[in-house]
This record gives structure tokens, sequence and C-alpha cells, in this order.
């Protein structure tokens, strides 16, 4: 079967009429908010480039005689100031529904700001405890599951959210999580709860065509992190082949196509798109894991997806005892892709060395993007890597480290021990530094 049959499968399979996907389906936006009443609130980038999506948008409203109002998105990276404000004006209009038109940022920040909206500060003092210093603040929602506790304390359900993506990249428009960057000490945390996962999904390929090419190579390697992150913590979970068809159906969607998506073949863009939504069920299904939470403190030197691409190929290592099969199955992939020598026999090479191996691979596919392959090639220093160990021992990200193949627990001074060999691997460029012994 074509690798772009067996994606929409997999997505109608996992989201059914939940999501809209494909090429042309833009003006179905406006039949989408129809479902949930006649008012709603449009939330999208001020942007040349997005006004004519807007128009798109606002003429399917008008035909479905849906009123509306515009107001800006969020920039790079959701600032909380931008959460806030989008907060406070779901808060004047009341909608029915919120349109997030965006990447990763606006919709993520449409998320938290319809928790916000829904749940009044006494409320969140008396379900989770908190003292009205930050009750008012999206500070007590970060973590697993704390929204819920508000849905089911309250029996209000959020403002429902049609999430429209437009960039092929964190699939935020179909997943549970949304992330929050502080940007006074440069460091992101995430909400991470079903209750929050967009009610409605939107995603024409078709749009990106024309994307700039950074935002399209950070896109790609985002969604690559996610279903590698997720196939290598799957080791002996029950749902280990699920995640292993999604993982390999994505990995080869992207590989394949991310360079003619860059001269905007509109085939491939479709595929890339397709691939990064699948990296959106992976999350869905299982988590990430160590390069996602170092990703975290790099905000201010690099995009999430250059991040996560930089880290990757050392936990990659770091883990090699661990996953055989997927170094095995992503490895035959990157082999037939022209990133590892044609005549390597994979099935022969012993579990550490095949882990340098794959993450060779991945260096030279980061290398042919033009991405920096270091932490310190991309303008990191010790204080960006002292951040990443201490963010890591934030009860909050505990879930990034149970994902992990090699499990690592901050009680037994594990961060300072293992993470931060792999940091220096990272830093440096030597993959053997990488290592459990």
């Amino acid at each position: 079967m074509d690798e772009k049959v067996r994606a929409r499968k997999l997505l109608i399979d996992w989201k059914g009429d939940s999501y809209i996907f494909g090429l042309g389906i833009l003006d179905r936006v406006g039949r989408a908010a129809k479902e949930f009443g006649s008012n709603t609130l449009l939330v999208g980038s001020k942007s040349k480039w997005a006004q004519g999506l807007i128009e798109t948008i606002v003429r399917s409203l008008e035909k479905e005689k849906v009123s509306f109002n515009i107001v800006p998105g969020a920039r790079p990276n959701c600032p909380r100031e931008d959460l806030y404000r989008i907060a406070l004006q779901i808060s004047v209009f009341r909608p029915d529904s919120v349109i997030a038109l965006g990447g990763g940022s606006t919709i993520d920040a449409v998320k938290a700001a319809s928790v916000l909206a829904t749940y009044s500060p006494a409320e969140v003092s008396r379900v989770l405890g908190v003292d009205w210093d930050n009750a008012g603040s999206i500070e007590p929602y970060f973590g697993t599951g704390i929204v819920t506790r508000m849905k089911q304390a309250t029996g209000r359900d959020l403002i429902p959210v049609i999430a429209v993506q437009t960039a092929a990249s964190s699939a935020a428009h179909l997943t549970k999580y949304s992330n929050i960057t502080d940007p006074m000490i440069g460091q992101k945390k995430l909400i991470v709860d079903d209750v929050i996962t967009p009610k409605k999904a939107v995603f024409d390929y078709g749009i990106t065509v024309g994307a700039p090419e950074a935002l399209t190579l950070d896109g790609a390697l985002d969604g690559f992190a996610h279903l590698w992150e997720v196939f290598m913590g799957a080791t002996s979970k029950d749902y280990y082949e699920r995640v292993k068809e999604v993982a390999t159906v994505g990995f080869s969607l992207i590989i394949s196509n991310l360079k003619p998506a860059l001269k905007d073949d509109v085939d491939a863009r479709v595929a890339l798109g397709l691939g990064t939504d699948l990296g959106g069920y992976s999350i869905m299904v299982g988590g990430t894991s160590g390069p996602h939470l170092g990703s975290f403190s790099l905000v201010d030197i690099l995009s999430h997806g250059r991040a996560c691409a930089i880290l990757n190929p050392y936990y990659t290592v770091f883990f090699s005892p661990n996953i055989r099969d997927q170094l095995l199955s992503v490895g035959s992939i990157f082999q037939k892709a022209g990133y590892i020598g044609k005549s390597l026999d994979l099935e022969e090479l012993g579990d550490r060395e095949l882990g340098e191996v794959v993450a060779e691979g991945m260096l030279r596919f980061n290398r042919s993007l033009g991405f920096p392959t270091t932490l310190k090639e991309a303008g990191a220093t010790s204080t960006h890597l002292k951040r990443m160990l201490e963010a890591a021992k934030d009860p909050q990200l505990k879930m990034k480290l149970l994902n992990m193949p090699v499990p690592l627990d901050p009680e037994k001074r594990d961060i300072d021990k293992y993470m931060k060999r792999v940091l220096k691997a990272a830093f440096t460029g030597d993959l053997k530094r990488a290592t459990t012994k």
C-alpha cells in the first residue's frame, strides 16, 4: 500500500470525522464552527501571508451564518503574555467556539486560553488548593491531568476549540499538549491533558506551499522527533506494534519528501503534512522524552524542531542497549535514503554500534539540511546545559523522564550522573560520551 494511503487510513481510523484534512478543504471551517453555535472567535496571525486564509474562513463563516470577531494570534513559542491576552478576549466576547488559525504557538495559546476562560480563580483555588497569587494564572495547570480535575470538580467542559493548522510541524491541532514559554527565564513549560485536545481540527496541506524554508525544516524535524522519541520509549509496551507502524510510515514520508517539499512540490507537501500528523498520533499514544525536555531550555537560541534534531542522535546512542528493533526499523529507512552505507548489514551490528551508526545517519541527514549538529555549534553555553539539567528535575516534567527507554530517577541523582553525559556529548559532538556506563 502507498505510504500516503496508509497514513490517511491511520489518521481516519484514529480521528474519524473530528479531523478534516487534505487539499482545498479550508472552506469547511465555517461548517465545523456551526456545530458548536452561531458565534465564534477567530484567533489568527496578522501577517500578510495569513490574510488570504482568514478571508477564506470568513467567507465560510458568513455562508453558515456564524457571527465572528477576529483577534491576533500568538508569537513564536507562545509567550505567556499572548496567552493571557487571548484568554481575556475569549472572556470578553464569550463565543460558542474559538477558531485557532496558525501553527503550534497560536493553537497552544488558544488551548490554554480556553482553560483560563472557563474556570474562575475562586474555583481553581478551591479545587486545586492554589493560593490566590497563582489561582488566576496558567501556572497551576502545568503538568498532567490537572484540567481534567477542574472539569470533573465543576462539571463544565472547555469552550470548544477548532484548530486550523497552517504548518506541517507539531501537530498541535491533534493533541493534548500546550507548550507555554516564560520569556523572562527562557524556559518552556507543558500542559498535558486530554481535555484540551481540540474538538475539531482542520489542515489544508495546500496552504503550506510557499512556507518559509526554516519553518518547513523546523516543523519536519519536530514531527520526526515526535515519532522517534515515542517509538524509542515504546519498548515492552502493549502499544508497541501500533506505534511502530505509525512511526515507520511517518519516517518514510518525512525523510523522503522534506527536500522536494522545500521546492514546493505539492505532492511532497501533502506527504510531509501526513508525516507530521502521524507524529501527533504518536504523542497521543506514548510520550516524548529527553530531547523534547532539553529543547524547552533552549528557546532563546533554537527553534523547537532544531533543538530536538540536535539532541536526538545523542539520546539514540544512550538508549541503544534497549531499542534494537527501533534502530533496525529507522536505520533501514535512513539506509534506503542514502544516509547510511548501502553495503552495511545492520543486523550484524551490536546494540551500541548499531546505535552509533543510526545516530550518524541522523547527523548526516541534519547536515544535508544545513542544521547544526552540536549544541556548541548552535550557540549553546554552559548556562544552557545547567538550565537543561535543572529543568529535568522539575516534578512537572517528570513524565519525560519516565518515558525514556532508560528511565532516569532524579532522586537517585540520575540526572547529574547520566543526562549530564548525554548533554556533554551533544555539546561536543562526541557520540561515545553518551553512555550508561
